[in-house]
């Protein structure tokens, strides 16, 4: 995890030494997990994530873009809408750092070097490689535990809205799914020395997990205008 933000900041120093066609920023929000333990609803807040963020704009319609987000990831029988994982009682709580790289649409031109006032819907897509604990339920005291860590990919699903603040600041709001290639973040599906055990799963293991990001991107732009002739 302290090599991750340590790549980022690295990163942030060099991003800022060639900056005239760069944003360098912060994002803030909520965070909820989608799977065999604990709520089902597509949007439904209970942890804090934040982070850093960087873009490359090639265009005035998109832009490559890096995220490195921390987050804890929670799930509670109890609160489910659904009376069989009400009656289970099954809780965990996870803790992922996810690293994202991709490229940002604008669906219209965006560009903070116009004299007039800038807004845009966007979509963002890419790759994910993110850490997280690899847990497993006691089958002793069915308390959902931590075993080790594992590493894996997903697929960022994010969909957003943005405008210029000013001069040098742009102001954003999103809703991101992370579409995981892993069935393991509440212990339904341990990984590792725990897979062959089929007595520790449970749920659906036909489903992977998802979870779900939604807030706000604070970002600051400078420098000469680009040309965006050459892309």
């Amino acid at each position: 995890m302290r090599a991750l933000f340590l790549l980022f900041f690295m990163g942030l120093g060099s991003f800022m030494s060639f900056g005239q066609t760069y944003e360098i920023g912060a994002v803030l929000g909520g965070t909820n997990f989608i799977g065999d333990v604990g709520r089902t609803n597509y949007i439904s807040p209970n942890t804090l994530h934040f982070g850093g963020i960087l873009k490359w704009n090639r265009g005035p319609r998109h832009a490559f873009r890096f995220t490195l987000i921390q987050s804890n990831l929670k799930g509670d029988d109890t609160k489910s809408s659904e009376s069989r994982r009400a009656q289970r009682g099954y809780t965990f709580t996870n803790s992922i750092t996810e690293a994202s790289l991709g490229l940002e649409f604008n669906f219209l031109e965006f560009s903070m070097y116009s004299d007039q006032p800038q807004r845009t819907p966007y979509l963002y897509t890419g790759l994910t490689y993110f850490r997280y604990n690899n847990l497993f339920r006691d089958p002793n005291t069915d308390v959902i535990r931590k075993f080790d860590s594992a590493w894996d990919f997903a697929i960022p699903m994010v969909v957003g809205y943005k405008a210029t603040v000013g001069t040098k600041m742009i102001l954003g709001i999103e809703f991101g799914a992370r579409y995981t290639l892993t069935d393991a973040l509440d212990g339904s599906n341990p990984v590792k020395d725990l897979a062959d055990d089929q007595s520790l799963k449970f749920g659906n293991l036909n489903s992977d997990d998802w979870y779900v990001f939604t807030g706000l991107t604070l970002s600051f732009t400078f420098g000469r205008q680009p040309c965006y002739c050459n892309f």
